[in-house]
């Protein structure tokens, strides 16, 4: 009796033993399918994650009255890579479809599921702003390629490192073996634009792993009749 007892004993003793090895090996997956997921939801917000960087509102409308030239004024406002605002600009222009010439830089999606600090999201230039005339176009300058970009420059004091190292950053991007040490995946010059009325916000965006973009949306009800400076 005492051997059929002790036998029992034993035998309960492995199954418990082997549904805790169960509930642990269960728990271990589920725990590491829930990190897994959340590394995979974190890689997919990169990489259809955006950021704003720019601004745009029209700021005046006027209408020559000899020659009945509409001028649209444009208010842009750049941000830097810490989202602080820039000094504002100003264009006129004699129509209202107007564009944004930007060089954009994209990394490969390596980095950017890392969410690497330096190539994690796209980089970009602002070049230029501008509008068809006819077969003319009235252009205003932002950026120019080999200068340190505005949304990226350091505070001062200015540094040689700093301006060599945007030099070599812009030459290299430009040169597809180099670009591709530097885990560029491609650069490319992009214009986006849209047709600019009065009332509305204009946000242009860079998409993480992708291009430029910009988003319109109504300016808030309460500045409606105030004078936007």
């Amino acid at each position: 009796m005492n051997k059929f007892v002790t036998g029992q004993t034993g035998k309960i003793k492995i199954r418990f033993i082997f549904i805790v090895i169960i509930f642990c090996l269960v728990g271990f997956y589920l725990i590491k399918n829930y990190q897994d997921n959340q590394v995979l939801r974190k890689v997919i917000d990169r990489l259809t994650a955006d950021s704003r960087i720019a601004q745009v509102l029209v700021s005046a409308v006027k209408t020559d009255p000899l020659t009945n030239k509409t001028f649209t004024t444009i208010k842009f406002l750049e941000y830097d890579t810490k989202q602080n605002p820039l000094a504002p600009r100003y264009f006129t222009f004699s129509g209202n479809i107007i564009q944004f010439q930007s060089m954009v830089i994209r990394f490969d999606d390596f980095y950017v599921k890392k969410g690497d600090p330096l190539k994690g999201k796209s980089a970009y230039l602002f070049m230029k702003a501008f509008a068809f005339n006819g077969k003319n176009a009235e252009v205003f300058d932002i950026n120019t390629i080999n200068e340190i970009p505005s949304g990226y420059k350091i505070e001062k004091p200015e540094s040689a490192f700093e301006k060599k190292l945007w030099e070599r950053f812009w030459s290299y991007a430009l040169e597809p073996k180099e670009a591709k040490k530097m885990g560029i995946r491609n650069a490319q010059i992009e214009a986006p634009g849209t047709k600019f009325v009065p009332g509305m916000l204009y946000t242009i965006k860079i998409e993480h792993d992708g291009g430029m973009r910009i988003d319109a949306q109504q300016l808030p009800k309460i500045l409606k009749g105030e004078k936007i400076q």
